[in-house]
């Protein structure tokens, strides 16, 4: 089976963790010195290539600079950040994930329109929503070398087997149950429940047409409406039958999981992975499409990754220049050309499409076409971290019906409200 990237965005993710920590002046380099580090995420050589890639661009754009690249498993790489920010060893460019933003605010630079003019950037060179990636309580402190969003997969075969209908741009929520149910079938699920984050509060988030946290940071994942959907996405498996619980709070993939081994038809995951379940291993024929729209409209998230500025480095205005290297046109064609993800910068975008297979490669862009209208940017409460930690393994007890939905997010927003 080919390998699912369960990491949002590149995921870039490679070896060489002990560099993170400890590397006299290679951090935030003094005012005369320079040499700029990079901090990022990596894990396979393939991501180390493409990582190297890019920092052949910056040092071409930038050749009086000394430019140093030092990556981490993802797993890692948040700790070793920690560490480093309380240690003032944060690198000057350090990578960042809209969804781990909020613990480290501190430790970045906040942007302003003077900083872009000096990285050579402009929020204009950027896809719509995808300067509100890095951004937190209206401030930015960051920009995005990619961009992704939420769609809904299905196994066209399962689905056509089974007479339902496939999913399409503005299906309703009414016609996904419907899907699900009559493809609930022959000891299959019609859907993959989700366990991630991302995963589990993508339907809940569309259907109520509210996010689990307010504009200005503040958590509201005990909100009615929110909780509202929410259980209704449990009910799809403790009423409504169409998804399988979940053994374990440790099957993190399990939806996901479900769906490329064809025992659930439909799951919900990232346009990161389109490429991954386009061509599955198991060989039945995919496709994919925006996730129904609620009541209130189509509410997605845009997701994503990028750079910012450590707040302790004394080389401001060089390490600008080297984000907006990484940033640059060609940085982001080669991201895009390359295929290895969907890129933030607009005019890349297109190189994207033209990197797939031309077997799927109209429907990926009609589907990314449409599913990142209008998107949102994702916002974070300031112990986001610690309400994912919390919820995650109580979904086990939610799905398998010894614990009901409301109950854990009430439990939530009074424990973890800011």
């Amino acid at each position: 089976m080919k390998k699912i990237n369960l990491v949002p965005l590149v995921a870039m993710t490679v070896g060489a963790a002990a560099v993170l920590t400890g590397c006299s002046g290679s951090g935030s380099a003094p005012k005369d010195d320079n040499t700029i580090v990079i901090d990022m995420w990596a894990g396979s050589e393939d991501d180390t290539t493409a990582l190297n890639e890019q920092l052949k661009i910056a040092r071409e754009q930038n050749p009086d600079l000394k430019i140093e690249l030092r990556t981490a498993p993802w797993g890692d790489f948040f700790t070793k950040l920690t560490t480093n920010m309380a240690s003032g060893n944060m690198a000057c460019v350090t990578g960042m994930n809209s969804g781990m933003l909020s613990s480290y605010t501190d430790g970045f630079v906040k942007l302003t329109d003077e900083d872009l003019k000096t990285a050579g950037l402009s929020k204009d060179d950027f896809a719509p929503g995808a300067t509100e990636i890095l951004e937190n309580k209206g401030d930015m402190y960051g920009l995005p070398f990619d961009v992704s969003t939420m769609v809904t997969y299905y196994n066209e075969d399962q689905l056509t087997a089974a007479g339902a209908d496939l999913p399409k741009a503005g299906w309703s929520f009414e016609d996904f149950e419907a899907t699900a149910k009559k493809a609930t079938t022959g000891g299959k699920y019609g859907f993959g429940i989700g366990m991630g984050d991302f995963q589990w509060q993508a339907l809940p988030i569309a259907k109520s047409g509210t996010q689990p946290v307010t504009e200005d940071g503040e958590l509201q994942i005990g909100d009615s409406a929110f909780t509202d959907a929410a259980e209704w996405y449990a009910s799809l498996v403790t009423e409504q039958k169409v998804a399988a619980p979940v053994a374990s709070a440790s099957d993190g993939g399990w939806g996901e999981n479900q769906f490329t081994s064809e025992n659930a038809a439909m799951a919900v995951d990232g346009t990161w992975n389109a490429v991954g379940y386009l061509t599955n291993d198991a060989g039945f024929k995919a496709g994919l499409a925006p996730l129904p729209t609620g009541a209130n409209g189509n509410l997605s998230l845009v997701l994503g990754s990028g750079f910012g500025i450590a707040e302790t480095c004394e080389n401001k205005e060089a390490a600008l220049k080297v984000m907006g290297s990484l940033l640059s046109k060609d940085a982001q064609d080669y991201v895009a050309s390359s295929g290895r993800s969907y890129p933030a910068r607009a005019e890349s975008q297109p190189l994207y499409f033209e990197s797939l297979d031309e077997a799927y490669r109209d429907q990926v862009k009609a589907v990314f076409d449409e599913a990142f209208k209008d998107v949102e940017g994702q916002r974070v409460s300031d112990n986001w971290a610690k309400v994912g930690t919390f919820v995650q393994p109580e979904l086990v007890s939610v799905y398998n019906g010894q614990a009901d939905m409301r109950t854990v997010l009430e439990t939530a927003q009074k424990q973890f409200s800011n």
